[in-house]
């Protein structure tokens, strides 16, 4: 799999700007990133490898409204966390929504930065910690007398599948993308995790 870069289209968006295709959800774009000067310690466990990730986030479960592809909520404190890293355009403007509507702007998108080959491969070896806990999400959350409760453990079933099946392969793209400062062009090696 050849790993899509989403800074780019992040960068494209002018301040000031509803996000294409998400004025409802976001009038004038205008992310704070960079507020919490600590946010990649204190970042959710739970989030995948990639740039995007949640940090010192609000509890308001507004997220998943507009990134439930994306966005998941953790079941001690109502934290948001980033379970799908953006694969296209529309994704990543998705993920800039939810973080917009985050009164806290706990999310992150420096991930790059943080991220080695050694963490990614630690994150990887350590998956079925976070399988683990989505699968208990999945069955307390799903019997749940709250609607978005239930309607939030369909995003644990998502984030389990999404470790099951094709995880692996985004993270051996974004693997090679750290290592190289490029996706993999078309037949290339991708490094093992």
């Amino acid at each position: 799999m050849t790993y899509w870069d989403p800074i780019p289209t992040l960068r494209a968006c002018a301040e000031g700007e509803p996000l294409p295709g998400l004025a409802q959800w976001v009038p004038v774009y205008s992310a704070s990133w960079g507020a919490w000067p600590d946010a990649w310690q204190e970042r959710n466990w739970r989030n995948v490898p990639g740039p995007f990730y949640g940090a010192v986030t609000d509890t308001c479960w507004v997220g998943r409204g507009v990134a439930p592809d994306h966005i998941l909520y953790d079941d001690e404190h109502g934290q948001e966390f980033v379970y799908r890293q953006p694969r296209t355009p529309e994704e990543t403007h998705r993920i800039m929504a939810a973080a917009w509507q985050d009164p806290m702007a706990g999310f992150e998108c420096d991930g790059d930065a943080h991220w080695t080959p050694e963490l990614v491969r630690d994150w990887w070896r350590d998956r079925g910690r976070v399988r683990a806990w989505a699968d208990t999400l999945d069955r307390t959350w799903s019997v749940s007398q709250d609607e978005d409760r239930r309607e939030a453990a369909g995003g644990a079933r998502a984030y389990v599948a999404h470790i099951d099946h094709g995880l692996g392969d985004y993270l051996r793209g974004y693997l090679f993308w750290l290592q190289e400062a490029r996706p993999a062009r078309p037949g290339e090696g991708l490094p093992g995790l």
